[in-house]
This record gives C-alpha cells, structure tokens and sequence, in this order.
C-alpha cells in the first residue's frame, strides 16, 4: 500500500487531484484508515488512474471518463479509442494551424498596405502554351481551399508525366475557373508545360490559350503568403484605369524544397475600365 503522496508521486500527479478523484468517485484509495482517515492505494490502481489521465488529456469530460472506465473496457478497445482521439486532435490543430496562417497572411497584407512599388508591376502579353494538366475542385480561391488541393494535384501529375516518359517538362502552371454552383468554388487546373507530342495515361494535353494583356507581378515565398502580393496587383490595378478580367494565373518560376524559397509570377488577365 502508498500512502496518498506517495501514490501521487508515483502517477505524477497531485494530491489535490487524487482527492478530487476520490470525491467524484472516479478514482477511490484501496483503503482508508477508520480512525485518521488516511488515503491509501495499491500499485495495481496505477493503470486506472493511468487510463483517468490518458482519457482526461484527450478531452474527454470526467463524467465521461467514468463512463468509459466503469463500461470495464478492454486495453486493445481502450487503444482503439485513444488512437481516434488522437487523429481528431491532430486534425484539429492542423486546422488551427492553418487558421492561424490565414490570420498570418491578412496581418503582412494589413502592415504592407501602400508599400508595393508600381514598378513592381508588369503589364504584358502572355503567349499560349502547350500544357499538361489535372484539374480538381477547390472550396474556394483562399488559400487554405486552394493548398490542398493543388499540392497532390502537381504530385499525381509529374509521376503520371515520369511513368509515360515525358522529360522537360515544366514550368508549373495554374489557373482557375468558376465551378458554376454559385458557391464560390473553383476548378483547379495544374499544369506542367511540356513538349509537343506528349501523352501520358489520364493527363488532358493541350494548348492554353495566351492573355492578350495581363497584369503580372512576381511574389517570393510561399503562396500560403501570397495574399498582400494579389492585394497590391489588385490595388495597382484599379489605380491605374483596369479592370480585371478572369482569375489570375500563376506562373512557378522556382520551386525549391523549401516554399519560402518560391518564386512566382502572379498574371492577371485585364481590360481597359
């Protein structure tokens, strides 16, 4: 038998939360004295309060740790649950983390307000191009839409292009258009510029069609951060007497390994306002 700091010490956990489980009837001493009423516990309650802890930190309620716990469920059911948890968890932090990049990138946009220079901006003629491509649809033109869908996108594509042989190809492409349901998705075109002549099994080939005048501007980094980069175009646009005329594409000029080290060439299609 442990004495009640001696078992808290051995759970690492504290006195007070041994005693609280012990209220609740969530955790009871194997033995308490009659006379100084004195906790005491036995090794073998190391697991179920091992069990109360593991439960507790994946969020469940003690009243719902209880539940599971008295139900007498076995450990491999017990793993099993623990497991779930845990990918909800992790789901949900990457979630949080890309709430978090979100908030990120509207703050750079906010403090770069009227920062970009306008000869940042090129307006020129964008010529057609022979592509390979895969297309998917995307929630929405935020970034957080657009990423998850577009990285194994161009993954699917360069090992399809590889398998049916097809060498040199890139720059990488993007465009995008309206889903048409009125909700504000999009279909998501990736693109690879390849040579005439390539075929490779499920890949649509063809030439896409140039832009007769574009807005273009070169962003670096990321394109989780483009959007202070989109917001100026955006601003040097309507400053300057145009209007836009489409969804922008984006031209990857490089792609290291690293997204911070990308280089891309934002062109937005134009007219005269």
């Amino acid at each position: 038998m442990f004495a009640i700091g001696d078992f808290a010490r051995h759970g690492r956990v504290s006195v007070r939360m041994l005693r609280h489980y012990d209220g609740i009837g969530l955790l009871r001493p194997a033995h308490v004295d009659p006379h100084s009423g004195y906790r005491f516990y036995s090794a073998d309650q190391l697991a179920r309060l091992n069990r109360v802890i593991a439960l507790k930190d994946l969020g469940f309620t003690l009243e719902q740790v209880g539940a599971i716990l008295d139900d007498e469920i076995g450990a491999d059911e017990l793993r099993g649950m623990l497991r779930l948890r845990r990918t909800e968890l992790e789901t949900a932090l990457e979630e949080a983390r890309a709430r978090l990049a979100q908030v990120g990138a509207r703050l750079r946009a906010i403090e770069s307000e009227g920062r970009m220079s306008t000869q940042d901006v090129v307006v020129k003629k964008i010529p057609a191009v022979r592509i390979a491509e895969l297309s998917a649809a995307a929630a929405g033109f935020d970034p957080e839409d657009i990423t998850p869908v577009i990285g194994p996108l161009y993954g699917e594509l360069c090992g399809r292009l590889e398998a049916a042989g097809v060498t040199g190809f890139g720059p990488g492409i993007a465009y995008y258009e309206d889903a048409g349901k009125g909700d504000g998705s999009v279909v998501v075109h990736a693109c690879m510029t390849v040579p005439e002549g390539t075929e490779a099994e499920g890949v649509r080939v063809h030439v896409l069609a140039g832009i007769e005048e574009a807005a273009t501007v070169v962003h670096r980094g990321s394109m989780d951060d483009v959007l202070p980069t989109v917001q100026a175009l955006a601003s040097w646009i309507d400053t300057n007497g145009y209007a836009s005329a489409g969804y922008a594409r984006e031209l990857y000029l490089e792609c290291p390994e690293d997204p911070a080290g990308w280089v891309t060439e934002i062109q937005e299609p134009i007219r005269r306002s």
